[in-house]
């Protein structure tokens, strides 16, 4: 018999980009273990799709999510979401973030509750909508429901040690609930080429989201110093891509700078295997530095036997060792940057040592498997150290 467990997040699934990648690897895990589980994220349509199994024990149900602002949208999940709990229970929920969260904490008293924390809207929504900064009542409403959910929690999932001491030393979280459990990838998806060779003129590429902590207007500034071309596979708006196409134009590189839409992991595999380099150009912000976060981008490079530039920072280096598994730079400096895609460019040797450690720690300490199990073991000693045994679903 079944377990009840139901994963929910205020994202869409499946789609191209890391937040998918994740929750579609947690979501098989926990099916593969329990038997079943409950998959809720946001639907694109105006009426809920029920139910549909999208992988082997994923019952993945779709909600909509309509209105012009954020806002709007969420509280439309919100009214679907508490419809569509009102005829379930549940042993366990795992959630994403307050806008899915905050209706689920109605079951707390029943349910232990997984709060898997990738983000926080209190430091994240200022890039997004500068505005939202001089709304304090807006500010203090997001701090208030993040504090809500992180009481509520019986289990915090982090995927960085950045964050873990976030919540514990200024959120007042009990660091013994929090758990870091890092990004994976899938190294059957991720592999290296069996030849690589190396390009001329030297190919870059950067992939992930447009935001502003990304740096990603570093790495086409870093370009106009070097010879190599860059190109841009990334999740982002209209403005995003104008604002990137306009600096290279201003620094006579529109011709080097090649701007794609997302695509599908195989195809972003096949995109880094015909690459020289990846650049992960994370800029100096509170949402790396302090919220912290885990660059997946970075891993699924590295797999790939990519060679790896990336800003040095913290979150950076909890996935391995500069100038053993990637070349570090300074955060900020775009003569840095280009400095050190020049020396890569012009040392094959040195490309091909750092990717060939890379894929191997990859290999070894940072896949979805060994993510899942260690998801699974929290799961299990959440289950024996609060209300015993996990519960199986109503019928």
């Amino acid at each position: 018999m079944p377990f009840a467990i139901a994963y929910v997040s205020f994202d869409s699934v499946p789609a191209a980009k890391g937040a998918s990648t994740h929750i579609q690897a947690f979501a098989q895990t926990l099916a593969q273990r329990f038997g079943s589980i409950e998959l809720v994220t946001v639907g694109g349509g105006p009426t809920p799709i029920d139910g549909i199994e999208r992988w082997p024990g994923v019952f993945h149900t779709q909600l909509p999510a309509a209105g012009k602002s954020l806002i709007d949208r969420v509280l439309c999940f919100r009214v679907f979401l508490e419809r569509w709990l009102e005829s379930r229970t549940f042993a366990i929920v795992q959630f994403r973030s307050i806008f899915e969260g905050m209706p689920l904490l109605r079951l707390r008293d029943s349910t232990r509750m997984v709060f898997e924390v990738n983000g926080l809207p209190s430091i994240e929504l200022k890039y997004r909508y500068p505005s939202v900064v001089d709304d304090r009542e807006l500010m203090r409403k997001l701090f208030a429901q993040e504090a809500a959910c992180l009481e509520a929690a019986d289990l915090i999932v982090t995927p960085s040690a950045v964050t873990r001491q976030y919540l514990a030393n200024q959120r007042g979280v009990a660091a013994h609930k929090i758990e870091v459990i890092p990004n994976g990838v899938d190294p059957e998806v991720f592999h290296a080429a069996p030849n690589r060779l190396a390009h001329s003129p030297f190919r870059l590429i950067y992939f992930g989201t447009l935001s502003a902590w990304q740096g990603v207007e570093l790495a086409v500034r870093a370009l106009a110093q070097t010879d190599a071309v860059l190109t841009i596979a990334g999740t982002g708006s209209s403005r995003q891509r104008d604002a990137l196409m306009s600096l290279a134009a201003k620094l006579n590189l529109a011709h080097r700078v090649t701007i794609l839409a997302p695509v599908p992991q195989a195809e972003l595999a096949a995109l880094l295997r015909d690459s020289d380099a990846v650049v992960v150009p994370l800029a100096l912000t509170d949402r790396n530095t302090v919220q912290g976060c885990c660059p997946l981008k970075a891993l699924e490079a590295m797999a790939s036997g990519t060679p790896v530039i990336a800003t040095d920072l913290p979150v950076v280096r909890e996935l391995g060792r500069d100038m053993e598994h990637f070349l570090l730079v300074r955060p900020g400096s775009v003569d840095h940057l280009a400095e050190t895609i020049r020396s890569l460019a012009q040392n094959p040797e040195l490309a091909a040592r750092i990717a060939a450690q890379a894929r191997l720690h990859v290999d070894q300490h940072f896949t979805w498997r060994r993510a899942g199990a260690q998801l699974i073991r929290t799961y299990e000693a959440l289950a024996s150290a609060r209300r015993g045994p996990l519960a199986p679903a109503q019928t």
